[in-house]
C-alpha cells in the first residue's frame, strides 16, 4: 500500500525534472512513509515518483520505481497482489529462468507484464492495486486500475502536461496545474455525497474507472484530446453471466462454496511481514471476516471497534460481544463529540476533494486507533452490494409493489404530510411506542427512514425510486449555477447490467457506483491518512463474481438480507 503519480512533460531539464516529481511525491508522505524514489527519461518526457508503505518484503529490494530486469518496463504501484508467489512459481515451472532480486509482488507484477504481456498478466492478479507502467520500447505510459476500483488513480492533462497519481494533492503540487472546479461535477457531487467516476472536482482531470487500463503514446507531439480508457474486466459481463447461469445448488451447498472461497480471500489477504488486525463492528460482514481471520490464525487476532455513546449508533456492544465469542484481542474506543469536531479540520487533506459521507470520520479514528498496534488491518466493506444487506434492497421493491398503483397525485400529498413531523419527532414517538413493537419490526433511525419513504413517493416508475433513494436532492432541483447534467452509471441505463429482477438490479447499480465512488473512497483515504493498509477480502473479484451468479433467494430471505453470509457466519 503505498503511493504513486508522475507526469509526461518534454523539454524538461533532469534536474527540473526530478525536483517537481519530488514535490509531487512529498504530498504523498502519509501514503508510503518508509521509503520514496524519483525516476525521470527527460529525453523520453515521462518521470514517476512513490512513497512507500512496506508490507511484504521490507528490504530495499522492493525499492520503487522499480525497472524490469529486461530494462523495458518501469513501474510505480500501489496496492498489494496476494498471490504473488503463486504467480512467481508459475512463471519458473513454464520455463523461465528469473533471477529474483527479493520477494516483493512488484517484482512479480514486472517479470509477468514482460513475460506474458501487459493484459494478460493482469487477468492473473489476485488484489487491488494501480498501477504506472512505462513501456521503453513502444514509448507508451499504462495506467491500470484494480477490477472494482479499491486503489484510487487520477489522471488528465494541464496546460502542455499529462498528469496522473494516487491522490489530487500530488497532481497539484505541479506547476503547470490549473485546478479549475468543474461546475457540472459539483452539481453531480451534492446529490451523490461523493464525485463519482470517471469525474474529479477538477476540469480535465478523470478517474480511471475499475477494472480497466489508459494508455497514452506520442503526448506532446499533436493536438491533446480525449484518453479514452478500456476494459479487462467488465462488471456489467460478468453479472449477466452470473444472472443467466445462476447457482443453482442446495443450501448447505451454497455456504460451503461461500466459506471455501471467502476463507481462502481472507488467508491470503493475512500473508504480510508486518502486524495486523481487523475492524470489527459487530455486523454480519466485519464478524464474518473476523471468524475466518481467526480460523486462519494461530494466535488471538487483533480486533479494534469505535463506539458512541448514542446508543442508534452504536455497535461497539455487539463487536464486543463477537470477540468474547471468538477470543480476539479486541481493542475499543469510545468517542466523545469533541473527537468527531477535532478531525473536521484535517478533512480537506485527507479527503483531496468534495466527499460528505458522514462515516468518514469514525472510519478514519478507528484507522487511527488500529495504526497503533498494527500496519494492515482487513475490512469487511463489499458485503452489502454483494449480498443485500442495504434497506433499499429489502423494501424498494415492496414499497414500488404497494405505491406503484396509486396515482403520483395521491402519493404527493402522502408524502407532504410524511415530512411534516422532524425526524427526530418520528424517532421520539416510535421511542414511546417501542414496548409494543414486534422485534422483527423494529429499526434504528426511524425518523431518517421516514423521510426517506415521504422521498420516493413521487417516484415515476421502480428505477427512479432508487434514483431518489440514492440521491441527497431532488434530480429537478437547479442545484448549482451555471452547471449542466453530466451522465453517470446511475442515470446512463447502456452502462446497465440486463438483470430483470429490481433488488439484484440495484445491488449491481450500488457495486459498480456507491461501493466504488463512496465506500472504497472512505476506507482509502481514511487508512492511508494514517499510514494503514486497508483489505478487503469480500472484494476479492473471485468472490464478487461467486456472489454475482446467486439467485436473489440466497441473498435475501424470510425478510433478511445477506442470507448466505448470515449462513457462513453461524458456522463459526
Amino acid at each position: 500500500m503505498c503511493g504513486f503519480a508522475g507526469m509526461i512533460q518534454k523539454g524538461l531539464t533532469n534536474d527540473t525534472a526530478i525536483s517537481i516529481l519530488e514535490k509531487m511525491s512529498d504530498t504523498m508522505i502519509h501514503r508510503g512513509p518508509d521509503d520514496s524514489g524519483v525516476w525521470a527519461d527527460v529525453k523520453a518526457g515521462v518521470g514517476l515518483c512513490f512513497r512507500r508503505l512496506s508490507i511484504i518484503d521490507l528490504s530495499m529490494e522492493g525499492h520503487q520505481p522499480m525497472v524490469s530486469k529486461n530494462g523495458r518496463f518501469v513501474i510505480a504501484y500501489n496496492g498489494e497482489i496476494y498471490n504473488s508467489a503463486e504467480i512467481r512459481n508459475d512463471l519458473e515451472k513454464e520455463g523461465h529462468p528469473i533471477k529474483w532480486r527479493g520477494h516483493s509482488d512488484t517484482e512479480v507484477i514486472l517479470e509477468a507484464i514482460s513475460i506474458l504481456g501487459l493484459e494478460n498478466a493482469i487477468t492473473k492478479f489476485v488484489g487491488m492495486f494501480a498501477f504506472a507502467l512505462w513501456d521503453n520500447q513502444e514509448k507508451t505510459l499504462h495506467l491500470v486500475r484494480d477490477r472494482l476500483g479499491i486503489k484510487p488513480l487520477y489522471y488528465g492533462v494541464s496546460g502542455n502536461t499529462f498528469l496522473f497519481g494516487s491522490e489530487l494533492g500530488a497532481l497539484k503540487a505541479h506547476p503547470n496545474f490549473h485546478g479549475e472546479i468543474d461546475r457540472d461535477v459539483l452539481s453531480l457531487y451534492l446529490k451523490r455525497n461523493a464525485v463519482p467516476s470517471p469525474y474529479s472536482i477538477y476540469k480535465g482531470i478523470s478517474k480511471l474507472p475499475p477494472g480497466s487500463i489508459v494508455s497514452i503514446k506520442d503526448f506532446g507531439t499533436g493536438p491533446m484530446g480525449e484518453f479514452t480508457p478500456r476494459q479487462y474486466w467488465s462488471p456489467k459481463d460478468t453479472a449477466e453471466a452470473g444472472y443467466k447461469n445462476p447457482f443453482s445448488k442446495n443450501d448447505d451447498e451454497a455456504v460451503d462454496a461461500l466459506d471455501k472461497i471467502l476463507s481462502d480471500a481472507v488467508k491470503i489477504r493475512m500473508i504480510a511481514d508486518v502486524p495486523l488486525g481487523v475492524f470489527l463492528s459487530g455486523g454480519v460482514d466485519s464478524s464474518t471476516i473476523t471468524a475466518l481471520m481467526q480460523a486462519n490464525s494461530p494466535r488471538p487476532v487483533k480486533t479494534f471497534t469505535i463506539g458512541f455513546e448514542e446508543a442508534a449508533y452504536n455497535e461497539a456492544k455487539d463487536a464486543k460481544a463477537v470477540a468474547k465469542h471468538l477470543g480476539t484481542d479486541h481493542t475499543e474506543l469510545y468517542l466523545t463529540p469533541k473527537d468527531a469536531l477535532d478531525v473536521i479540520p484535517n478533512l480537506p487533506t485527507i479527503y483531496d476533494e468534495p466527499f460528505s459521507d458522514s462515516s468518514q470520520i469514525p472510519t478514519y479514528l478507528v484507522s487511527k486507533l488500529a495504526r497503533e498496534k498494527v500496519t494492515v488491518c482487513l475490512s469487511g466493506d463489499g458485503g452489502d452490494e454483494l449480498f443485500g444487506g442495504y434497506n433499499r434492497h429489502l423494501w424498494a421493491p415492496k414499497v414500488w409493489r404497494k405505491i406503484g398503483w396509486a396515482p403520483k397525485g395521491v402519493r404527493n400529498q402522502i408524502a407532504k404530510l410524511l415530512e411534516k413531523p422532524s425526524p427526530s419527532s418520528w424517532d421520539s414517538f416510535f421511542n414511546t411506542i417501542n414496548p409494543t413493537i414486534p422485534s422483527k419490526l423494529k429499526q434504528r433511525n426511524v425518523g431518517d427512514k421516514v423521510q426517506k419513504l415521504a422521498k420516493v413517493l413521487g417516484a415515476k416508475d421502480p428505477y427512479d425510486l432508487y434514483s431518489k433513494l440514492v440521491s441527497h436532492w431532488d434530480d429537478s432541483t437547479p442545484i448549482v449555477l451555471d452547471s449542466g447534467e453530466l451522465p453517470s452509471i446511475t442515470t446512463n441505463k447502456n452502462l446497465w447490467a440486463d438483470i430483470d429482477d429490481f433488488s439484484l438490479m440495484i445491488m449491481y447499480l450500488d457495486m459498480v457506483s456507491y461501493l466504488p465512488d463512496d465506500i472504497l473512497v472512505k476506507v482509502d483515504k481514511a487508512s492511508m491518512g494514517v499510514s494503514l493498509e486497508a483489505r478487503v477480502p469480500i472484494l476479492d473479484h473471485r468472490v464478487v463474481e461467486f456472489a454475482l451468479s446467486l439467485p436473489l433467494s440466497l441473498k435475501i430471505r424470510n425478510g433478511q438480507g445477506k442470507w448466505l453470509l448470515s449462513q457462513l457466519l453461524y458456522k463459526y
